[in-house]
């Protein structure tokens, strides 16, 4: 039989699985070991036609400052007036984690696979690497913010003109587990489908 058993542990750990505010996470974030199983399960998706519409960009140590300098520098470009305290937030933005994962998209015509699905499999790859990270015992979150979805910004991370930014995942751990937030009622999102009755 494939999978060979339950693994209850792990079901009860997702069942209530949060994303934890970047600015709530703290050292320690993964080792080289752990970030490698992290990546490595993040990547086990959905993957129709094996195209592998995705990559990652790793930033660690002074790499989040340096491009915390590139964040800065941008965001005072588009915003003159800007407060010396907005643009130290941004030049600190990577910094509020150990580890950021950046998931770039490349998601591209094709002749058998449509863009959509595509696109859901880079989704796939972000919501594994929460899942895998939790169960590895560290926070995470999923952010897409404004450098998100900056020109300029996609220039300095080197994109190609068919890839995109899917989310920053900023990794590491928390002092306490967050509230819990509400959420929809399973119940109001589910049916099960049959035969329509004959009206006839």
């Amino acid at each position: 039989m494939y999978p060979e058993s339950r693994l209850e542990e792990a079901l009860g750990r997702l069942e209530q699985r949060r994303s934890v505010k970047a600015m709530d996470i703290c050292e320690p974030g993964p080792g080289p070991d752990d970030l490698q199983t992290i990546l490595k399960i993040g990547a086990r998706v959905p993957d129709h036609g094996k195209l592998g519409p995705w990559r990652f960009i790793c930033f660690q140590n002074e790499a989040r400052i340096d491009f915390g300098n590139i964040l800065a520098e941008r965001y005072k470009e588009l915003n003159p007036e800007a407060r010396t305290q907005n643009i130290v937030a941004e030049r600190n933005r990577l910094t509020r984690a150990p580890v950021v994962i950046c998931v770039i998209a490349d998601v591209k015509p094709h002749v058998k696979i449509p863009e959509w699905e595509q696109q859901l499999s880079v989704g796939a790859v972000c919501q594994n690497i929460l899942v895998a990270a939790s169960l590895a015992g560290y926070a995470a979150q999923w952010l897409t913010e404004w450098y998100a979805f900056d020109p300029v910004i996609d220039e300095a991370l080197q994109l190609l003109e068919s890839e995109r930014v899917a989310g920053f995942i900023y990794l590491g751990s928390a002092a306490a587990k967050p509230a819990e937030r509400a959420r929809p009622e399973l119940q109001d999102r589910l049916t099960h489908w049959s035969l329509p009755l004959n009206t006839n």
